[in-house]
C-alpha cells in the first residue's frame, strides 16, 4: 500500500529509491574540485606569462570601467591592462 500525500505520519517505503538525474562522476567534493580547478588555472596563466594581482576599487570607478569596457567590447581586465599599458608608455616616453 502506497503512502498518501496528505499522510504526514506514515513513513514512505519508497523514499530510498535513487532519484533520476546525472550520476556523480567525481569522487571529490565540489569545494575540492573548485580548489583544484583554480590551481590549474593559475598554472596555465603562469605558463602564458600572466601574473595575478588583486586590487580594491570604489564601486563608482568599477561601474565606469564596466561601462567603458562594454562600449569597447573588452573585458574589464583587458580594459585595465590597456589603460595601464597606455599610462606606462606615456611615462616612459615622457621622461
Amino acid at each position: 500500500m502506497a503512502k498518501q500525500e496528505a499522510d504526514s505520519i506514515t513513513l514512505d517505503p519508497f523514499a530510498n529509491i535513487p532519484k533520476v538525474g546525472r550520476p556523480k562522476t567525481n569522487p571529490l567534493s565540489r569545494e575540492q574540485q573548485l580548489r583544484i580547478n583554480k590551481r590549474n588555472q593559475l598554472r596555465r596563466d603562469k605558463s602564458c606569462g600572466l601574473k595575478r594581482i588583486e586590487l580594491k576599487l570604489h564601486t563608482n570607478l568599477v561601474e565606469q570601467l564596466e561601462s567603458l569596457a562594454s562600449a569597447k567590447k573588452l573585458s574589464r581586465g583587458e580594459l585595465i591592462e590597456t589603460i595601464l599599458q597606455h599610462y606606462l608608455n606615456i611615462q616612459m616616453n615622457g621622461k
